[in-house]
């Protein structure tokens, strides 16, 4: 059969040992052609075709469990499991999602689009393995960077109780979206970069050579104290309750095979740490990780994308903070393994403020509470993390920010609908976790302008927590002042004043509401047009005297419509005893999938054509 015919891991079973290095160049043969045209996560999923095609060698999916932290290296899985001839529409509208799903296959038992969470899930279902009695093998495939998440050490804490069969396999690869950080990633980079570990490679293919007839024992023996008290104290995991092994080549196949297959038979919590290549067999992903880690559409051949039309919020973010910082010594940068993503390499690689520059890796809460001591201390920390991604630290935004009324700047990358990387990555409840909490400031921006209005705004406020949430790539084109303005707290931009019908278009939305606005003013009708500004505290003052003067409003915004701006404007309004009719535009009560974004605005109503036609069967 065609290796691209592969529809179960059964069929993959049944291959020659001699077609697997074969089957391992196709995938990535396929990988990087398909991506090329939707864009996807090409650098982690290279990467790992060894180590996925080895597992299902060895293992028998669905019975046994694959859990992938985060799963955005879960395509060559995909691939694996009958996905093969889809896997050119992943990402896009109605194809195959960037994660792994376990609506999309039996095959994908768990779902994660957030670091840390597959050896907590990874260990619940061993436990549950354990206390059914069969013998369901369950392993779980973290990188590195998982390894600076709290909750992976909570897992590991854990791992005693077991005592039974769970193999997790650590994916060192130095990288998460940017270089790793902290005192881990030292510690394995210490590791891969010494020189017994240079002639590692060779060293396993001779232990294959020299082990296969001489039984698992023995194969077990040699991984263990030949590379493991070579170069790693077992301490760190073994007081874990974890037996641990490695490290080895994660691209070489024969080795991984022989490893899983005597790793399978333990019936004790294991570790396997293997070390791989971001990217491995294509060069331009190996050239730039960082880059490849999740990229639009790119050229095959040289790994060129198409240069964008206008900076990004991100971009105009980092560009702007530096140049603040420049002239405030007091303003800090903080991310969580984002500084490409959120446009903090700028103010990385500023010679000027990169001293205060901190990556704390993927670990949100303690860059919440980090930035909290900063703030105690007179400095102005800007908290720089993806919306989705600040869920995570929710707590602290309450308990150390809220209480405190700390000065702590809360930037919220990625805000409303993400489009392609789909339900894990939709920035579509920040709003409703955020402005019930006490003391904030929040605002969202209606254009690029704007938006470095705001963060001068926030630069310049230091009586409280301030937050601003903005979108993925670029807005209007509109382009900032040279010398941005203070933006009064709370006070709305008004911009039109009619009688008939009232318009609040909150941020990248606004567009909408004035595309709306068009609309009715062809049709005759008198027009009320708000650029809110401001999510908390809403200029109250501004939309009571709207209300009274008209006969609807529609509210817009990118955020679901469940405690969402628009429910504050019918809060405000009832509060008032203000009785106008109020339509919102926003997104329903549920996960909402992954596609282009124009497409699931049409099937979600989120257009000004929707909006019409709510507003007239209210006229």
């Amino acid at each position: 059969m065609k290796l691209s015919e592969i529809k179960s891991p059964i069929d993959l079973k049944a291959l020659p040992e001699e077609d697997l290095d074969e089957l391992a160049a196709q995938i990535r043969k396929d990988l990087i052609e398909s991506l090329s045209q939707t864009g996807g996560h090409l650098g982690p999923n290279l990467g790992v075709v060894e180590l996925t095609i080895a597992l299902h060698r060895v293992f028998e999916t669905p019975k046994d469990k694959f859990v992938f932290d985060v799963s955005h290296q879960g395509y060559v899985h995909k691939m694996l499991t009958g996905r093969w001839n889809k896997i050119d529409t992943i990402r896009q509208y109605k194809g195959l999602n960037g994660f792994l799903l376990r609506s999309e296959s039996e095959h994908d038992c768990y779902g994660a689009g957030h670091a840390g969470t597959a050896l907590s899930a990874a260990l619940g279902m061993a436990m549950a393995s354990k206390m059914k009695g069969n013998d369901e093998r369950v392993v779980a495939v973290a990188g590195d960077a998982a390894f600076t998440c709290g909750p992976t050490y909570e897992a590991l804490n854990n791992v005693g109780n077991l005592e039974g069969p769970f193999i997790i396999v650590l994916n060192d690869n130095e990288w998460s979206i940017d270089k790793n950080v902290g005192a881990i990633a030292k510690y394995f980079n210490k590791i891969t970069t010494s020189k017994t570990y240079a002639g590692l490679h060779e060293a396993a293919a001779n232990f294959v050579s020299k082990t296969m007839g001489e039984g698992v024992s023995r194969i077990a023996s040699k991984v263990e104290k030949g590379a493991k008290n070579m170069l790693v104290p077992s301490v760190l995991f073994e007081e874990f309750g974890l037996r641990y092994y490695g490290p080895i080549d994660g691209h070489d196949l024969p080795l991984l095979i022989k490893t899983f297959e005597f790793l399978k038979e333990q019936k004790e919590p294991v570790i396997l740490h293997i070390i791989t290549k971001k990217g491995h067999g294509y060069q331009p992903a190996i050239d730039k990780p960082d880059k490849f880690h999740g990229l639009g559409k790119y050229k095959v051949e040289t790994g060129e994308t198409d240069p964008a039309s206008c900076p990004t919020y991100s971009q105009l973010y980092g560009e702007h903070l530096t140049e603040f910082a420049k002239k405030d010594e007091k303003i800090t940068a903080i991310t969580a393994a984002m500084p490409g993503g959120t446009g903090l390499s700028a103010f990385r690689d500023s010679q000027e403020v990169k001293d205060r520059y901190f990556d704390v890796g993927i670990a949100e809460e303690h860059a919440a509470l980090f930035a909290c001591g900063l703030a105690t201390q007179g400095f102005k920390p800007f908290l720089t993390i993806y919306s989705t991604f600040m869920q995570r630290a929710f707590d602290m935004l309450i308990h150390d920010i809220g209480i405190q009324n700390l000065p702590v700047r809360i930037c919220m990358d990625r805000a409303g609908l993400s489009g392609d990387d789909g339900p894990t990555h939709h920035g579509l409840f920040d709003i409703g976790y955020l402005r019930h909490v006490p003391n904030f400031i929040f605002m969202q921006p209606k254009d690029e302008e704007e938006f470095v209005d705001m963060l001068w705004t926030m630069a310049n406020h230091d009586s409280g927590p301030i937050a601003v949430r903005y979108p993925r790539g670029a807005g209007t084109g509109a382009k900032p002042k040279k010398i941005p303005n203070i933006i009064d707290i709370g006070k709305a931009e008004v911009l039109k004043e009619g009688d008939d019908v009232g318009l609040i278009g909150l941020g990248h939305l606004f567009e909408m509401a004035e595309q709306t606005c068009l609309m009715l003013e062809e049709q005759g009708h008198s027009v009320s047009l708000i650029n809110p500004r401001f999510i908390k505290p809403i200029d109250s003052l501004a939309i009571k005297e709207m209300a009274e003067k008209v006969k609807v409003i529609c509210t817009f915004e990118d955020h679901v419509l469940h405690n969402g701006f628009g429910a504050a404007i019918i809060e405000l309004l009832h509060d008032a005893g203000i009785n106008t009719p109020v339509v919102r535009i926003g997104w329903p009560d549920e996960f909402i999938e992954h596609g282009n974004i124009p497409a699931l605005r049409d099937k979600h109503g989120l257009t000004a054509e929707n909006a019409l036609k709510m507003i007239m069967a209210k006229l």
